[in-house]
């Protein structure tokens, strides 16, 4: 989980932004989005994460959680019904989860950090564009610079176009079709 601030008015308003990744492959799902999330909505995003036929945590075992107090032992719970078990991360040990740190610091230096946002609509369209030009438009160095969800090869010969995402935010170059 991670926060962004959204200009609210005359002020700012701490959201938390719920988030998954893959270990294996590497891919992201973003959970849910909150001002200050509650056990019930915890319960809720278990029960959406471990759905049997759109959940990202379906057929997984482990979900690795820090020790923060939102993961309730009703959170747990369900994910133990789904088949997933919460390990919880050692106190005092920030930097374990460290494919979770990468992936939130990309998120807030290459597309969060560069927005003013002023509902949480906008916080939640900026975080799927990015999601998906993390998929499907981002070289990883750790999958040996692969793509995540690679898209069908174009034709290397011919003229470059730049497909971009969030008003040129996000670039992606590719050969023409």
């Amino acid at each position: 989980m991670f926060t962004v601030e959204i200009w609210v008015g005359r002020s700012l308003v701490r959201h938390h932004v719920f988030f998954a990744i893959e270990l294996a492959t590497r891919r992201v799902e973003i959970l849910g989005t909150v001002p200050e999330p509650s056990g019930t909505w915890m319960e809720q995003v278990a029960r959406n994460a471990t759905d049997g036929f759109s959940g990202f945590l379906s057929g997984k075992r482990y979900l690795v959680t820090d020790r923060d107090s939102r993961f309730t032992k009703e959170f747990r719970f369900i994910l133990k019904a789904a088949g997933a078990e919460a390990v919880r991360t050692p106190p005092r040990s920030p930097n374990l989860n460290a494919y979770a740190e990468r992936f939130v610091r990309s998120i807030k230096e290459e597309c969060l950090g560069k927005m003013i946002f002023f509902s949480e609509g906008q916080l939640r369209r900026a975080a799927g564009h990015y999601v998906e030009h993390y998929h499907v438009e981002r070289n990883h160095q750790g999958i040996e610079n692969r793509l995540i969800e690679p898209r069908a090869e174009a034709n290397r010969e011919g003229k470059i176009v730049r497909d971009s995402r969030l008003g040129g935010l996000l670039n992606h170059y590719r050969s023409a079709a």
